[in-house]
């Protein structure tokens, strides 16, 4: 492939599997991310998944079978702002297409880590911006917060509907466990 033939889909979940395989932890993560960033370059991969004749709602645009990692695209027509919440075991990477996602961190800091009374303390407010991505490890509490419109890609270590995630409640000063795809996602699914 020459360097003016764009950055496919497949190319991206090709070049995830080599880094996920060559390094399951930081580093491989890491390449994953920078690598979805050049994907949200890509006019073809915009259009096909994420442009304005796209449908709304959530799509799997790929799973993974030997890594396990899901690759979902966003299309959005309301704002949505969504409870802290972590991805439980495994991690997540939003990457922006258009529109901005807001991002707040937070550090718990009650001394739990489970579900029960919990005590959130904001760490980190930011934008992510069209092209960009960030990296959410295992156990990172974040919340996120969109206009309508907004459209990203979210990948994550494996599918969250059998995963156990944390949904914050900082008003009440409570976490609950969310366990199964009957429940809605913390991202607005």
């Amino acid at each position: 492939m020459g360097d003016d033939m764009g950055y496919s889909l497949e190319q991206y979940c090709e070049d995830c599997r080599a880094a996920l395989a060559a390094d399951g932890g930081a580093a491989g993560r890491e390449a994953v991310r920078a690598n979805l960033e050049r994907l949200l370059q890509d006019g073809d991969f915009l259009a096909a998944h994420l442009g304005p004749d796209q449908a709304v709602g959530t799509r799997t645009l790929y799973q993974d079978p030997d890594h396990e990692f899901c690759v979902l695209a966003y299309v959005t027509d309301e704002a949505r702002t969504s409870m802290p919440h972590d991805h439980g075991a495994s991690w997540a990477i939003y990457g922006q297409a258009t529109g901005q996602t807001d991002i707040t961190e937070y550090r718990r800091n009650d001394g739990g880590a489970g579900a029960g009374a919990a005590q959130l303390e904001q760490t980190e407010a930011y934008r992510l911006e069209p092209g960009k991505a960030g990296l959410y490890d295992v156990g990172d509490i974040h919340a996120i917060d969109y206009p309508g419109g907004a459209r990203f890609v979210r990948v994550t270590g494996t599918d969250l509907n059998l995963v156990p995630r944390l949904r914050f409640d900082p008003a009440r000063g409570v976490a609950e466990t969310i366990e199964n795809a009957s429940v809605p996602d913390p991202d607005g699914n």
